[in-house]
């Protein structure tokens, strides 16, 4: 899978994908991260890639030209239907494991950074097919998102984890956070790993774990409950669990 990302700051991301998953799985051919400088694509001398905003106001905006240009050049002599041309930024879809999932099926993804004030709208309206936020907050700009989004989504890749039922347990991946997980030592200042993961019986571990799962969702976030397929055994878990907190 190939990832475009369109910055003004190439250097934010040599640290974080020369480390960890990320840097194997582009050691192993699994990821290609393709960082643009979009400021190679301005006109004059001084590589301008913003300017005050029509109208008045505070900040910089990013003009559309370089950005335009540095998308063109990235598609350039390929069939490129289909790839996700995505602009980060807060006025985006909330960026959940569901989209990461989604986009870790794609070929390619072209990712554009704002930064400033913002992007000039035509961006927004005429390239970007796609616009994405990782959260109800803002930071100084979309070089943060784009690490994020390549981190989630390249380790659903087969082949960038070891072991893929990893991803498979992780909070969210099936809509429901993840249960508690331990090791050695047994007993730490006085603390005690649950006895039915030492039990050896895999069925009371599954039905533990699935149970823990449940409980933390319910309590830190009920609001993933609601479009969660449930079966009846998580149901029936489910109606023990409240009956327990009711009871304390």
């Amino acid at each position: 899978m190939r990832f475009n990302i369109l910055t003004l700051f190439p250097n934010m991301f040599s640290g974080p994908f020369e480390e960890s998953i990320v840097k194997s799985a582009r050691e192993n051919g699994i990821i290609e991260i393709n960082i643009v400088d979009i400021r190679d694509f301005t006109s004059d001398r001084h590589r301008t890639a913003d300017d005050y905003p029509f109208g008045g106001g505070s900040g910089m905006i990013l003009k559309p030209e370089p950005i335009f240009l540095a998308v063109e050049s990235v598609l350039a002599g390929r069939d490129t239907s289909g790839v996700p041309i995505i602009l980060l930024s807060p006025q985006g879809r909330i960026f959940t494991q569901k989209i990461a999932k989604d986009l870790s099926e794609k070929a390619e993804l072209i990712l554009i950074c704002g930064h400033y004030k913002g992007v000039d709208e035509r961006v927004r309206l005429y390239l970007a097919n796609d616009e994405i936020s990782i959260g109800d907050f803002v930071i100084s700009g979309g070089e943060l998102a784009a690490m994020v989004i390549v981190d989630a989504v390249t380790r659903l890749l087969p082949g960038a984890l070891g072991d893929f039922t990893s991803a498979e347990t992780d909070s969210f991946y099936e809509g429901l956070l993840e249960c508690g997980h331990y090791t050695r030592p047994r007993n730490f200042r006085g603390y005690e790993v649950p006895e039915v993961l030492l039990s050896g019986n895999h069925e009371a571990i599954r039905l533990w774990r699935r149970r823990d799962s449940l409980r933390k969702t319910l309590l830190r976030r009920p609001d993933l409950l609601e479009d969660v397929e449930l079966t009846e055994e998580d149901k029936r878990l489910l109606d023990e669990i409240k009956a327990e907190l009711s009871s304390n």
